[in-house]
Parts: structure tokens; C-alpha cells; sequence
């Protein structure tokens, strides 16, 4: 059996991230020793009404709530509104990133396999052969491409039965929110084989009186045709993006009067399986191993691994995620760890971490909708947020996950030099701003903070046509986000040693 593992690509950059308290999770997770509880100071009440003024200059509407605690502690030094059930945005994310560290250990790897269903004789399997997903959320095209050529240096020159794709290792999701437009790239399909973050590369350019459009797989090294997805350009105004699925192709049609001069961007897939197939199939013929079009099957038959490629630890996944934002990895690892206890569907897995955090930490206002925070209906208060960052993130080495949130001047450019360092997860949707995180400061000042930041209504008014960028709602979120940075400098500058 071939194995590729991406940290022989990567020439082992990223060797020894993980603790190894968290190889090989159990099949039930040790809870660890209790942390010093919430408590609440009396002295903040002053500063607070200070933090009121810059509130009111941010003139954001809806709702502001924080607290502030002692990173170390968790003493709360200041609040407002702390217990108020909020909408968590990408923030989110933390709290499903130590639900599948807890549940998967930090030294799980998705594996993606390329499996015989019978004996290779001259050559040729005297079979099926199948792609089978282990629910990686980071596969991609190079990826498959590599499988593919690990396939032809083991000597494979073709099948005699059929090429099948299988995703059964997680439940199956047509999109992460369906309230969403079917057009944004960041609310695809989850599946248990997922390619690109399930999104495909719409490609366009004029050609004459009119334009030349196309679907590709790109990534740095291979950038194949697709042919499971397909674009056709229509003569009208709106929607900009109309969608079909057409059972093994999916079919787009795209206002002319949007295209411009040329341009790409990257839509959606509502058929992972097929589509990861259908890349593979290409890729295989260009190493000389012509396979027949790619086709589902549900129960995932036996046979003998001929090419095996596992992901990156999780702590080096869900440390993407943090940068990135991807919300198909959120869902994906989500699901996994829910997948540990027992939960087979997506509609389960969110309310099933809920319980968790509650059974784990003591909160009573998380209603997780989804593990990714997309969805607009989740919730959680900023003092049980705080409560997970002080109570299960040092345990979990969640701070090493976050990225580095600069501080910027007036002109949005970054500080050089700050004193204080913030590591924190960043949320944003329609008129949602949110950050929870840690704030490490001269001397010994460590604190752990939470700011939600949203006007609902405002956001639930927003028309279908306008929610990937609705009027006003960028300077909404720089005022929110301006206020967020003023928050912690204030909390710097007033707890700090």
C-alpha cells in the first residue's frame, strides 16, 4: 500500500505540533481537573460606565455585550450584558475546536483511500475501485492528484469493473445554512469525501461579441476541468447566480451583465462525491489510468487499500480554520466529534455540542445551530464563552490555535510594536461583529475576553439580493470593529499590572 501524508510534501515543517496528552483520544474523554470558577469582581462598575461612552460613539445599534475576565482566574473584572445570548458568528469555531480536540485527540488524522475490490492481475484491478473519503477537510486537488500518481507508480494501468466514490465516513449536508443564497462559496455541501472545501472555480473571459466560461479544480499544481459542474451565460439582470442540480452535473447560469471584462470566483458544490470523482477520474488518465465515469455508493464495500493519504494532525487543521475562517472544515470536524458520541445527522450534531459545553463547563446559553457559526439562529453568551476560554482552552492548547489580531491606527493601519499581543477568533456576518480570545499584556496581565457585537433585526431585513454585500454593512462592521480594538486597549491599560 502507497501512503502520502501531506507532512512528506511539506518536509516536516509542521513535525511535532501536537501535546501528546492528546494522542490517541479515548473512546470517552477524561474530564480534566477543574479550573478556578467564574467569579465576578466589584470593581469594574466605574470603568464599565466609561466603556459605555465609546459604545455610544460607535453607533452600531442592536446589542454590545462583553465581559472581561482574569485569563489565569476567571475572575470576571467587567460585563456588559454578559449573560445575553448572542449571535456567535466564526467565534463559534472556538467552541468546536475543543469539542474535537476532546473527542478526536490532537493527534487524529482523516484518512482518504484509494480501495481494490479485487486482486490486481497484469496490472488492471479485477474489480471495482473506489474513492473513499475519511471526511479530510482540507483535500484537495493536488492531493488527489498525487493518489493518483502514487496509483501509476504502483503499477496500475486500469480497472475491469467500475470506479466508485463513497462519503459515508460523515452524513451527508446539502449546505451548512440554508437560508443563505445558493451562490456563496463559503456555505457548500459537507460529506465524509469533501474536495476543495467543496467548492469549484468558475472561470470567465470575453471572446468576441460575448464569453468564454468554464469550471476547473485548480490548487497550486494541477488545476483540472470539471465536468460534474457546468455555466451557461443568461441574458438577464437578476439573480446574478441561478442554480439547478441536475443529478450528476450541476448546472450554473450566470447574468451577463455581471461578468465584466473577465474574472473568476469560486461557487459551491452541492455533490462532493461526484465531483471529487470526476477531478480524479482526470487526473488519473493523465498518469495512464483511464477510469470509467465516477459513481456513488452508499454502503462502502471490502476490499484491499492500494493508495492511502491521511491530513494533517488536527491541531494543524483547526489552526486553518482559525486563519481562514473555512466553515466546511468547522462542520466537518464538528461532526466527526459528534460522530464519537453516538450522533449520526447534521441537525443533531450542533445541539449534541451544546450539551457538552454544558455538561462541561456549566453554560446554559448555547444553542449551536451548527458548528461553523453561519448559521444566524445560534447563540451563546459572552460569559459562557469566556467560561469555555478560561475553564477548557489551556488544557486544550487553544491559544496556540488562534491567530494574532493586530491593533490598527485610525487609518486601519497595523501598530508595529503594540505592547499588548491579542489571540483571538474573529466572527463576522450581515451586521454581526464578534472576538473572543486572549489578551497577554506587560507584566502579568493575561485576560479572556468575549465581544458580541449585533444588530439582528437589522441583518434579518436584509434582502436575498444584497446579503454577500449589503448597503452600509461593511462600515457597520470597521465601527464594530474599531470598538472591539478600544474595548481591549481600555482593558489593557485599566486591569493591566
Amino acid at each position: 500500500m502507497a501512503r502520502i501524508t501531506r507532512r512528506l510534501v511539506l518536509g516536516g515543517v509542521l513535525g511535532g505540533m501536537a501535546s501528546a496528552a492528546f494522542g490517541n483520544a479515548p473512546a470517552r474523554s477524561q474530564r480534566p481537573v477543574a479550573r478556578t470558577g467564574i467569579r465576578v469582581a466589584t470593581s469594574g462598575a466605574a470603568s464599565a460606565a466609561r466603556a459605555a461612552d465609546l459604545i455610544g460613539a460607535a453607533g452600531l445599534g442592536g446589542e454590545v455585550a462583553y465581559v472581561v475576565a482574569d485569563a489565569k482566574t476567571g475572575l470576571i473584572l467587567e460585563a456588559r450584558q454578559g449573560g445575553k445570548p448572542m449571535p456567535p458568528a466564526s467565534t463559534m469555531k472556538v467552541i468546536t475546536s475543543l469539542y474535537a480536540l476532546e473527542h478526536l485527540g490532537a493527534g487524529y488524522r482523516f484518512p482518504t483511500r484509494l480501495v481494490a475490490t479485487g486482486p490486481v492481475q497484469g496490472g488492471k484491478i479485477r474489480g471495482d475501485l473506489i474513492l473513499a473519503g475519511g471526511g479530510d477537510p482540507e483535500l484537495t486537488t493536488d492531493d488527489l492528484g498525487d493518489m493518483a500518481v502514487a496509483l501509476n507508480k504502483a503499477g496500475m494501468t486500469g480497472v475491469t469493473g467500475r470506479f466508485l466514490v463513497w462519503g459515508g465516513a460523515l452524513p451527508y449536508l446539502e449546505a451548512i445554512d440554508r437560508g443563505q443564497p445558493d451562490w456563496l462559496g463559503y456555505n457548500p455541501a459537507v460529506s465524509g469525501l469533501n474536495l476543495n472545501f467543496n467548492r469549484v472555480n468558475f472561470v470567465w473571459k470575453r471572446a468576441g461579441g460575448g464569453y468564454e466560461v468554464g469550471m476547473d479544480a485548480r490548487a497550486e499544481r494541477f488545476a483540472p476541468p470539471v465536468y460534474s459542474a457546468r455555466v451557461k451565460v443568461a441574458d438577464r439582470d437578476l439573480p446574478v447566480f441561478a442554480y439547478r442540480n441536475g443529478g450528476r452535473v450541476e448546472e450554473w447560469t450566470v447574468a451577463r451583465r455581471a461578468l465584466g471584462k473577465g474574472g473568476s470566483r469560486w461557487l459551491p458544490v452541492r455533490r462532493p462525491e461526484l465531483y471529487a470523482g470526476d477531478v480524479f477520474q482526470t487526473l488519473a488518465r493523465a498518469q495512464g489510468v483511464p477510469l470509467p465515469a465516477p459513481e456513488e455508493v452508499k454502503r462502502m464495500p471490502g476490499g484491499s487499500v492500494l493508495v492511502e493519504r491521511v491530513s494533517e494532525e488536527l491541531p494543524v487543521i483547526l489552526r486553518d480554520m482559525m486563519k481562514y475562517s473555512t466553515n466546511m472544515t468547522a462542520e466537518a470536524v464538528g461532526m466527526a466529534a459528534s460522530a464519537r458520541r453516538g450522533v449520526t445527522s447534521h441537525i443533531a450534531s450542533g445541539p449534541e455540542m451544546a450539551g457538552w459545553l454544558k455538561a462541561r463547563t456549566g453554560a446554559t446559553s448555547a444553542r449551536c445551530a451548527d458548528h461553523s457559526g453561519l448559521a444566524g439562529a445560534s447563540r451563546i453568551s459572552a460569559e459562557d464563552m469566556v467560561r469555555a476560554l478560561v475553564t477548557l482552552g489551556p488544557g486544550a492548547g487553544l491559544r496556540g490555535l488562534m491567530k494574532e489580531v493586530p491593533f490598527r491606527d485610525e487609518g486601519g493601519r497595523k501598530i508595529s510594536g503594540h505592547p499588548a499581543k491579542v489571540e483571538a477568533k474573529t466572527g463576522t456576518l450581515n451586521f454581526v461583529s464578534t472576538l473572543a480570545g486572549y489578551v497577554r499584556a506587560p507584566g502579568d496581565t493575561d485576560l479572556a475576553f468575549a465581544i458580541f457585537t449585533g444588530d439582528v433585526a437589522r441583518r434579518d431585513s436584509v434582502p436575498e439580493a444584497q446579503r454577500e454585500r449589503p448597503e452600509g454593512g461593511a462600515a457597520w462592521v470597521k465601527r464594530s470593529k474599531r470598538l472591539q480594538q478600544q474595548l481591549i486597549e481600555r482593558w489593557v491599560t485599566v486591569y493591566g499590572v
